[in-house]
């Protein structure tokens, strides 16, 4: 499934481009979060990214995939990804996992969050938990990188994480395993796909220069999934909640830079006991 070839690095140059596309998603990240409301539609705030990624010169990369005409995917409660912005209207209590992404001079970025609309007085204590279980597996995967590191140790990282979680927690938390992880650069998506979970396989040694998208989906209960009569929207199985966490990365040998991270990830990296390492 996940193919054995070996993994091609970017150049200093290519990482300095990509940090490029990377930094105008997180700042449209950062950006919506302050709009996210209840009474905002999805599709509001669809154009709202438009807007702000055209208008400081990148292109919404989403809009590049076949059959695909949106800047975001939108997923609301029990939607998992791929959820398409339109008409629905947010309410207070909400989780609503944002993806975007941008391409900025031929070079790609791709990040996701998931938040409770109307804040944390408005959330359930259970949708609180999945939040902070997800992000944190996704910090956790993205601290087992390394140059000569094998790549399916991102997984194994991420899955030991949500199962820490869920004992701490005592609830049960689902990682969505139909839908991975993927290498990034000049397309949005690239080989290797790149699994949120533990697989026999060690997979293939991390080059100096890697890019990849790593992105954890959680759910409150089970693992199964269906996808909608638009042919996009993909859904719990048991109409549990659901969240999703991304960010691009790229391994070097002096440590990690999180290209869709505002700061690099510094405070991320390093809270994980992980190396900083940004390309000047």
């Amino acid at each position: 499934m996940f193919g054995r070839r070996k993994l091609q690095g970017r150049t200093h140059e290519q990482l300095l481009l990509m940090r490029e596309a990377g930094l105008l998603v997180g700042r449209t990240l950062e950006m919506l979060e302050g709009r996210i409301v209840p009474g905002v539609t999805t599709g509001e705030l669809d154009r709202l990214a438009e807007d702000f990624i055209r208008s400081h010169g990148g292109i919404p990369n989403f809009q590049l995939v076949p059959g695909y005409s949106h800047t975001l995917c939108t997923s609301v409660n029990d939607e998992v990804v791929h959820g398409i912005p339109g008409n629905r209207v947010l309410e207070a209590g909400d989780v609503l996992s944002v993806d975007c992404g941008a391409e900025v001079n031929g070079w790609n970025g791709d990040a996701a969050i998931s938040v409770v609309v109307g804040g944390r007085e408005a959330a359930r204590p259970e949708d609180l938990g999945l939040i902070a279980a997800t992000e944190a597996s996704l910090y956790a995967g993205i601290a087992a990188m390394s140059v000569g590191g094998r790549l399916y140790a991102i997984g194994e990282a991420v899955e030991a994480s949500i199962e820490a979680a869920a004992e701490r927690d005592a609830r049960t938390y689902g990682i969505v395993d139909e839908y991975v992880g993927h290498g990034i650069g000049t397309e949005m998506h690239m080989d290797p796909q790149i699994p949120n979970y533990a697989v026999a396989e060690s997979g293939p040694k991390l080059p100096a220069g890697f890019t990849g998208a790593i992105e954890p989906m959680v759910t409150l209960g089970g693992t199964a999934t269906k996808v909608l009569a638009d042919d996009w929207t993909v859904v719990t199985a048991d109409g549990t909640r659901a969240c999703h966490w991304e960010h691009s990365v790229a391994v070097l040998p002096e440590g990690l830079w999180i290209l869709t991270a505002i700061d690099g990830g510094q405070a991320a990296l390093e809270a994980s006991g992980a190396a900083y390492a940004p390309v000047a």
